[in-house]
């Protein structure tokens, strides 16, 4: 029988702010633990600044943030500092993504927090690491895809180098963090040990690099650069137009004479400039031509997607992320969702891409607003009396309000 949440029982503190660490926690909240996201005072997680904002209400921020609960700190003062030190003892795990020094100034870094709280997992997210040259230096999500390597392999050969147009550095780093916490929690569980899991976006995005060991196995023939609409070094792998659109052909040896009877052209199979892989590179000014007549044969690009499942090649629409709305697949997946938000009506999130048959998938709780649950933390997980509460608040050691 599928459990009502795997995680239930976990408590989580979020002191991170932004994309790529909120992004961690956004993931886990589908699976049920507590989530205690603290904001720094005065105006919280700088994200709640970010566009599109609707009645001052971010819908990055409440995309990134759902099912947590907000608790608003100035950790200036050294009351401040206590109440995120009190909870650091009651929870499992802490998730940051400072700039390298700063929590070590506060005292919050990972040897400080593991006398407080032994069995404590920490996830640190940062640019470049804490044991980089560079570990000093700023990055967000363009940065890193330029410092990286992905920006230089993004775009046309012949023009500049582009970014990607999503935060995929910020996204990447975040899967990256989660599926670490996983395997941590295990060791956990098997010999009562946490630690501290140091993860730089530079590192996430330059393992995705495979065009290394091409370069090294070539002794430097090849050189990794940007490959435009088609690949450099298989052939027909590219983007072709259509009459109403664009789509994307991707054939390897064992695709090729499924490709050929599409086309209705047996005799390519053989065809000495065609018939092996390397021929085909070699040949590519004159095979590439060949088939995009052949798609802009088709009525619609609907038409040729059909036509080319019908011969198992592998052939997709380049959509537009909207197209989603609505889409069988994402439908059926129910990766498009309508989420409640007091502030933002309507409004359409991406869902979770894991789909765990020991749970049934969950939709979080609304995103805080800022310092929501203050009280709420305060009192029940650490046990502060009203009257304490109430003097942090008279003092704006807590702070809330704002959307």
């Amino acid at each position: 029988m599928p459990t009502d949440a795997m995680l239930k029982g976990y408590r989580i503190l979020d002191l991170s702010q932004y994309l790529a660490g909120p992004m961690i926690t956004r993931l886990l909240a589908e699976m049920g633990p507590e989530i205690i996201k603290v904001e720094l005072a005065p105006d919280g997680d700088p994200s709640r600044g970010l566009a599109y904002i609707v009645d001052g209400r971010s819908s990055v921020y409440v995309q990134s943030n759902r099912g947590k609960k907000s608790v608003c700190v100035d950790w200036g003062t050294e009351a401040g500092l206590a109440v995120i030190r009190d909870l650091v003892a009651e929870v499992d795990v802490v998730i940051e993504n400072f700039a390298n020094g700063v929590l070590h100034r506060r005292a919050l870094n990972y040897e400080a927090l593991r006398k407080i709280n032994p069995e404590l997992i920490m996830v640190s997210i940062s640019a470049y690491g804490e044991t980089s040259p560079w570990a000093d230096r700023p990055g967000f999500d363009g940065v890193i895809q330029a410092t990286s390597g992905l920006m230089h392999m993004t775009g046309d050969p012949e023009g500049p180098p582009s970014m990607v147009g999503f935060a995929i550095a910020d996204n990447s780093t975040a899967v990256h963090g989660f599926a670490a916490l996983g395997y941590a929690l295990l060791h956990r569980e098997r010999t009562g040990e946490g630690q501290h899991i140091d993860i730089a976006m530079a590192d996430v995005m330059f393992h995705m690099q495979d065009q290394l060991s091409q370069y090294s196995a070539s002794k430097g023939d090849f050189h990794p650069n940007r490959v435009g609409r088609h690949h450099p070094l298989y052939c027909p792998i590219g983007t072709y137009e259509l009459v109403d659109g664009y789509g994307f052909l991707l054939v390897l040896q064992r695709q090729w004479a499924n490709l050929a009877e599409a086309m209705s052209r047996p005799d390519l199979v053989d065809d000495p400039r065609f018939a092996t892989a390397e021929a085909r590179v070699e040949h590519a000014d004159q095979l590439i031509p060949l088939i995009q007549e052949w798609f802009l044969t088709f009525k619609s690009l609907d038409e040729a997607v059909a036509h080319c499942e019908t011969h198992h090649v592998p052939f997709g629409a380049v959509m537009e992320p909207i197209e989603a709305i609505g889409h069988p697949h994402f439908e059926a997946r129910n990766m498009v969702r309508r989420v409640e938000d007091p502030f933002i009506d309507d409004l359409l999130v991406p869902g979770t891409p894991f789909k765990f048959s020991a749970q049934p998938e969950r939709v979080a709780d609304p995103a805080p607003l800022l310092g929501e649950h203050n009280r709420e933390v305060l009192g029940d997980v650490l046990g502060y009396s009203d009257e304490q509460i109430a003097s942090l608040e008279r003092d704006s050691v807590l702070r809330s309000g704002q959307r």
